[in-house]
C-alpha cells in the first residue's frame, strides 16, 4: 500500500485500518510526495495507494484533486478517520523534561492551544509528524517530544506524555483508496455493490449551466455530498467540478449520468466504490 510519508503516520494509520476491516493485512511504502504517490501506484500493478482527500478543519487538498484528475488511477474505496494526537518521548522522560516539540506545522497548529500552556516547550516545525517521533527514536534527542499519532509513538518505541493534545475533538480526515484501472476491477466492489461514485467535468460558460445538470441529478435522486469546483488555468472564469454522488439504485445513477452527459464537457469518471459513514468522535488511532 503507497502512502504519503513514512510508517506511523496517519496514512499509515489510515491504510492500516481500512484493510483491516476487511481482515487484511497491509504492508505500506512510504513516499516524501502525493505526485511520487500517484505515479507509483499508475506503473506499479502490486500497490494500491491510499491519498487524503479533505479535512474538516483544513477543508479540500486542491492539489490531490489535479492529480486525480491527471493521474491514470480509479478510487476504489474511501476511509475517514478521526484525527488525534499524543505527545511522545524518549522512554524515562517526563513532561518537565521537554524542552523542543517538533512536529509537522499543521499539527502544530492544531494542538496549539494545549502547547501555549507549556511555557517550556519551543515548538519546531518538521516534515512529518510520524518522522518526528522516528528522528527522536533514532537519535535518542533528549528533551525532545514528537507531536504525532498514537501508532507513529507506538511504532517507535517512545513513551506517551499526553494524549488527546489537539484543540479541536472534531477533526477527522477523508482518505480515498487508488489502483490502478486494471487493478481497480480486481481489488474493488462489485459493480451492483456500489452506492458512491465521484466524477469530474466541465461546463459551458453559459448561464444557468451548473443549475440544469443539479436539477437532473435531483430528478434522478442522487444526492451531492459534495461539490469542489476549481478554476481552469488559461480560461479564465470557467471551473472544473469535482463531485461526489451517493445513491440506493445503481441502475438509477447510470440513468443519471447518461441524462447529465450531453450538458457537460471534459467528462471523466473518478472511480466508484462503497461509501462508509462518519466514525465515531473517540479518540482514534
Amino acid at each position: 500500500m503507497a502512502i504519503q510519508g513514512v510508517a506511523g503516520c496517519f496514512h499509515d494509520a489510515a491504510a492500516r485500518e481500512y484493510f483491516g476491516a476487511h481482515g487484511m493485512e497491509v504492508e505500506t511504502v512510504g513516499f516524501d510526495t502525493f505526485s511520487e504517490l500517484f505515479e507509483a501506484v499508475h506503473y506499479d500493478a502490486s500497490l494500491l495507494g491510499i491519498v487524503a482527500i479533505e479535512n474538516t478543519i483544513a477543508g479540500s487538498l486542491l492539489a490531490n484533486h489535479e492529480l486525480l484528475r491527471t493521474a491514470e488511477v480509479r478510487i476504489i474505496g474511501e476511509h475517514k478517520k478521526r484525527i488525534s494526537h499524543v505527545l511522545a518521548a524518549l522512554p524515562g522522560t517526563s513532561i518537565d523534561d521537554v524542552f523542543e516539540v517538533n512536529s509537522h506545522p499543521m499539527a502544530l497548529m492544531q494542538c496549539e492551544q494545549w502547547l501555549r500552556r507549556q511555557p517550556r516547550m519551543k515548538m519546531v516545525e518538521r516534515f512529518d509528524t510520524a518522522g518526528s517521533a522516528m528522528e527522536i527514536a533514532r537519535d535518542r534527542l533528549k528533551g525532545h517530544a514528537a507531536v504525532c499519532p498514537r501508532l507513529a509513538a507506538e511504532l517507535y518505541g517512545l513513551d506517551i506524555l499526553a494524549e488527546g493534545i489537539e484543540t479541536n475533538k472534531r477533526n477527522f480526515t477523508r482518505f480515498l483508496v487508488i489502483a490502478d484501472p486494471l487493478l481497480a476491477a480486481e481489488t474493488g466492489p462489485a459493480p451492483t455493490a456500489v452506492d458512491k461514485a465521484s466524477v469530474m467535468f466541465t461546463l459551458p460558460h453559459t448561464q444557468g449551466a451548473l443549475s440544469k445538470v443539479l436539477t437532473i441529478l435531483s430528478f434522478y435522486d442522487m444526492n451531492l455530498s459534495k461539490i469542489q469546483s476549481t478554476p481552469i488555468i488559461g480560461r479564465e472564469w470557467e471551473y472544473r467540478f469535482y463531485v461526489d454522488l451517493t445513491f440506493d439504485n445503481v441502475v438509477r445513477y447510470h440513468q443519471a449520468i447518461d441524462a447529465v452527459r450531453p450538458l457537460i464537457n471534459d467528462f471523466r469518471l473518478l472511480g466508484e466504490y462503497c461509501a462508509v459513514s462518519d466514525p465515531k468522535n473517540d479518540t482514534g488511532v
